[in-house]
Parts: C-alpha cells; structure tokens; sequence
C-alpha cells in the first residue's frame, strides 16, 4: 500500500492550497511544508524576522489583511527567497533588521536567474542602521517588478539589484532617516541591463538617490562577464529632492534620464564616474538627459556635474532641460560637459 501511494504522489502531484497563519509558531511551521502554487496569507500582529525560503514556485506570501499588515521585527533578514520563480510577495512590513528587509536571490548559480517575481505594496523602515544593509536587495532576477513599496532608513541601498535585467521599479518612495548612513535609494550595478524606475519619490535618500551604475566585484557579476556596471536603464518621471547629488551615472553604457524633477541636491547635480576600471570595461558612456525639471542653488552645490576620470562624457546628451538657480536666476545656466539644445534657463519649472 505505501508503495502504491508513492506512485499515486508521483502521478498526482500535491495540489497547490491557499492557507492563513496568526502566530509565529505557525508562520514557522508552514514555511517548512511549502509547494509549488502556495498562497500563505499572514494576520496582523508581531512577528519575528529571520525566515527564509528556497525553490519554491510560483508561491505567494501576503497579508491576510492588506489594511492591517503584518510586521516583521529583527533578524539578519527579515525575508530571504532564494531561487523562487514567479514568487509574489505584499502587503507586509519589516523594521529594524541588521542586514536586509528582503532579500532575492539566483542561490549563486549565476548563469540562470530567476524569472518572474513582484514585490507590491511592502514597508521597509531601519535596516542597518549603517554599512552595506538594503532595504530591497536583488540578485540574479529577470522580470522582476517592485511597485509601490515605501522604504525609509537604511544603512546601504533602498533598493540594490545585482545583476538583474529587463525589471521595472515603480511608484516607491524613499526616505532617508537620521543615523542612516544611505549610499543610494535604487543603485543597478554588476551587469544590470534593461531597468526602468519611475514614478518614484526620493527624499534625501542618500549620497546617490539614483545610482545607475555602481562598483561590484568581478566574481559578483551576472551574467558572468558583463564589461559594464549596467547598461540600458531608464529613470523616468521621478521626483528626487536633496541627496548630495540627484543622479550618478557610474560605469553605465546607455541610459534615458527623463521626465523628471529634481529639487536642491546638496552637492552637484548629476555625477559622471567610472569605478570600475577592470580590463576591457567601457566607459561610462552614452547618457540621454533630456526634459527635466531643475531647482538647485548656487550657493549650495560645488559644481554643476561632477566628471570623474575614465569616462566618456563627450557621449552625453543634454536636451530641453529646464534650469532654475533659486537664489541666483541670472545664473541658472549650467556647466556641461557637452552644449544643450532647447534648454530653458531662470524660469521657475514648478
């Protein structure tokens, strides 16, 4: 007989179930009985961090009440998927982990990432508070989506994808906090191609709101041999105030910046850097900057954009921006590494 229910397993596969947990004893239990196609719907209340699941399709972990989510307190990471095809995850909140909210990864097998997951709807608050800490971090993944997430305080990144190609960060808001060292709110570095962000809300989030690039070691990049940080993104659409700079191009080759408006960065204004100088890495290059709104103050920052050596700003487009020196208008022109075309200089773009 138990021969015979082996084989009806095998013929049969376990059918996919939808079920509810409200206590950590049982959160603890079902995460060691997932299956493919699972719905784990989480009830509101405490929770501790530190759970971890690996190899399990098309899963769904969300809150059972999406008005009242779940909170995730402690742990290394509060959540750490690895190798989970089609996975979903919302409605849930984390704070105060000391390495990462959620963590996403290939499981090292860097020549196959993992196809199809979308983070909706999640609270990240106090990760690190300083050093290398994400809020998000990816690795390894394709067709990602991130949508409508809020993450405010954090030692390294908001969002840091490593690898990760043709996803789509949209309508986040990013917060950095007091005591929160914040390098970036979204960094694509270590081979990334293909991301678009828009539609998000950076406030003071960081050295680099938007990293678009990045430094990463050479045994970190996906697909392994990549000669460029990241190539193909596009911001668009975003709003991004203060930060010691609005953007940073780092070792990018193709990007779109477009659409958007930045508010008093507190350095410069666009930085064009180079960090990773390995053989036959391109340059940074190939940079579009047009139809953005911009609100700065000469007496704040230290120059207009920042070129670091090794890159090829020559390659840079700037076209039909809008420049507005609050406390000087008559010199709202900036200093670019290239001419502009169409630009509009000392009307206030707001």
């Amino acid at each position: 007989m138990r021969a015979l229910a082996v084989s009806l397993l095998l013929v049969f596969p376990l059918m996919a179930e939808d079920f509810t947990v409200s206590s950590p004893d049982a959160l603890r239990a079902a995460l060691l009985g997932l299956k493919e196609g699972d719905t784990l719907r989480i009830a509101p209340g405490e929770y501790p961090g530190g759970h971890q699941v690996v190899g399990v399709v098309n899963l769904t972990v969300t809150a059972l009440d999406p008005e009242n989510p779940p909170v995730f307190l402690g742990g290394g990471n509060a959540w750490h998927f690895s190798r989970c095809p089609g996975l979903t995850v919302s409605h849930l909140h984390t704070r105060g982990q000391t390495s990462n909210g959620f963590n996403l990864d290939d499981g090292g097998d860097r020549d196959h990432p993992v196809e199809g997951i979308t983070l909706e709807d999640l609270e990240v608050r106090e990760v690190g508070p300083k050093g290398n800490h994400d809020g998000i971090k990816g690795s390894g993944l394709v067709n990602l989506t991130i949508r409508d997430c809020h993450l405010e305080g954090w030692g390294g990144q908001g969002i840091d994808l490593v690898g990760c190609h043709r996803s789509l960060i949209t309508g986040c808001h990013f917060v950095g906090k007091e005591g929160f060292s914040a390098t970036a709110g979204v960094q694509l570095k270590g081979g990334c191609s293909e991301i678009t962000v828009e539609k998000c809300h950076f406030e003071n989030a960081g050295e680099r709101p938007l990293n678009l690039g990045g430094s990463t070691g050479l045994e970190y990049f996906r697909p392994p041999g990549a000669k460029h940080e990241a190539a193909r993104l596009v911001a668009r659409n975003n709003v991004i105030e203060g930060g010691a700079c609005a953007a940073a191009f780092v070792g990018v080759d193709g990007a779109e910046f477009s659409g958007n408006t930045i508010l008093f960065p507190e350095r410069w204004i666009f930085r064009i850097l180079q960090e990773t100088n390995a053989p036959g890495f391109v340059p940074c290059r190939n940079v579009r900057v047009t139809g953005n709104r911009i609100v700065f103050r000469r007496g704040q920052i230290r120059s207009d954009v920042n070129v670091g050596e090794g890159t090829s700003p020559e390659t840079f487009v700037f076209s039909g921006n809008r420049w507005f020196a609050e406390d000087r208008p008559a010199a709202s022109q900036p200093r670019l590494p290239v001419e502009e075309e169409n630009a509009v200089h000392g009307a206030d773009p707001r």
